[in-house]
């Protein structure tokens, strides 16, 4: 059976910084370890003024498109993938078409196109929609789009600003890939909550306690599950663990739980029972409550065991460096994980092919899916190509008082009096220009 994957990858970075010990901290009067060692977090990402989801999705699919040689007749579909459109009806994907159909000779009136929606969760959704596209055979030898793109703005003074940030990632995904191969195996763990949501509104509504717990439970369920079709799992199986990452002191959580459920039953476990003793059963307790109250105790010990943060430095820690860089991008959010995993391949000249990923999504609502990925032959010249390093380094550093300038013009339901100028001249790139006559968005490329 012909691999199926991700062929290529490119990203793009909103065009402003937020530096959050520098300047967010000092103004909200805490201290910046709150924020770099609490949240994992340095900086922000944000959209300049004439940047948004469909300009920063473009931008992204142009470069994709522009290395891997492609013409929109190449492609067979586009899918979006977002939580934060700004359209009931009309998909992103159409806006971002538009776009790339001003630079490009042709157009993409025969590529399907569509919108994903499952929080953070859908740009892995895409993924497996267009897989199973190609794997039906239905995409007449031409690869699909994926593009992850949002503004993840919260209120002002919201527990969760801090967690802001703003960025798209495009891939191709194609037989025979240059950069992971996708596995036909997967976990879910799915149930109806209401930890995060957007209900008519822009800004989302968080039970911030809740919501961890409920990623928590997700996860574990997703990883009971993809047991359940895959035997068991060996940490010596998995390479790198790219979660998906709100934060990275989330992944922190995320990544202990899974580690003590990987090694139970395990030689893992005997190595660590003279030190911290065995995992408690449940058999072992009179009631869940006291299980559970022994499970934390074991936790707060595991962590600290050389064994566990040996497997987190090596296997978990290098997938957070670019979102310490940019926050929550949401659906891009475990994309840009991956991507820094094998950023941290490259860095090491790593014998890499043939290694494997075991890839943790997550989006509120909630769902968590688990999947594997293994490395493929094209993977080192595919990550050389990517240009992130100069996009952040270029970013407009904000001062609190523009960040406030910003953060209005990016409210839906805001109207700003003033005009404010733009941070950044636009350079090569598609732009936000205004509203046309029924309402829609207008977008132009600046040379």
């Amino acid at each position: 059976m012909t691999a199926v994957g991700i062929d290529g990858i490119e990203i793009w970075t909103g065009k402003l910084k937020l530096d959050l010990p520098g300047t967010f901290a000092p103004e909200k009067g805490d201290d910046p370890e709150k924020y770099t060692k609490g949240l994992g977090l340095t900086n922000s990402s944000f959209p300049d003024v004439y940047e948004d989801i469909v300009t920063m999705g473009a931008n992204a699919a142009k470069g994709l498109m522009d290395r891997k040689g492609l013409e929109p007749e190449d492609v067979g579909r586009i899918d979006v993938a977002t939580e934060s459109a700004f359209d009931h009806s009309k998909p992103v994907s159409t806006y971002i078409a538009g776009c790339l159909e001003q630079v490009y000779d042709g157009d993409f009136t025969h590529a399907n196109k569509g919108e994903r929606k499952f929080a953070c969760l859908a740009g892995t959704q895409a993924i497996d929609d267009a897989y199973n596209w190609i794997r039906a055979g239905r995409n007449r030898d031409r690869p699909a789009i994926v593009i992850t793109t949002d503004t993840a703005l919260y209120a002002r003074g919201d527990p969760g600003e801090a967690t802001q940030g703003a960025g798209a990632v495009a891939m191709l995904i194609d037989e025979d890939p240059s950069i992971v191969e996708l596995s036909t195996d997967q976990g879910y763990g799915s149930k109806d909550e209401t930890d995060f949501l957007k209900p008519n509104q822009q800004f989302p509504s968080v039970d911030g306690k809740r919501s961890v717990q409920v990623y928590l439970s997700r996860m574990r369920e997703a990883l009971e599950d993809y047991e359940s079709v895959t035997d068991d799992i060996e940490l010596e199986d998995f390479t790198y663990a790219p979660f998906h990452t709100p934060f990275p002191g989330m992944v922190r959580k995320a990544a202990l739980l899974a580690y003590r459920h990987v090694i139970r039953d395990t030689e893992h476990e005997d190595a660590l029972a003279d030190e911290i003793g065995r995992q408690p059963r449940e058999a072992d307790y009179e009631d869940r409550e006291a299980y559970e109250e022994a499970i934390r105790g074991y936790m707060d010990e595991l962590k600290t065991t050389e064994q566990y943060q040996t497997w987190y430095d090596t296997a978990v820690e290098p997938t957070l460096e670019l979102s310490r860089e940019v926050g929550n991008w949401y659906t891009s959010s475990v994309h840009i994980a991956r991507v820094s995993a094998l950023r941290d391949a490259l860095t090491r000249d790593r014998e890499f092919v043939g290694e494997t990923l075991l890839v943790a999504s997550y989006g509120s609502g909630a769902q968590a899916e688990i999947h594997a990925e293994t490395i493929r032959e094209g993977w080192r010249a595919e990550i050389e190509g990517l240009d992130i390093d100069d996009q952040l380094d270029a970013r407009y550093d904000l001062t609190w008082d523009e960040y406030e300038d910003v953060h209005d013009v990016h409210e839906y339901d805001m109207d700003v009096e003033r005009e404010i100028e733009e941070f950044t001249q636009p350079d090569g790139e598609f732009v936000f220009t205004g509203w046309g006559r029924m309402n829609e968005r207008k977008y132009e490329y600046v040379e």
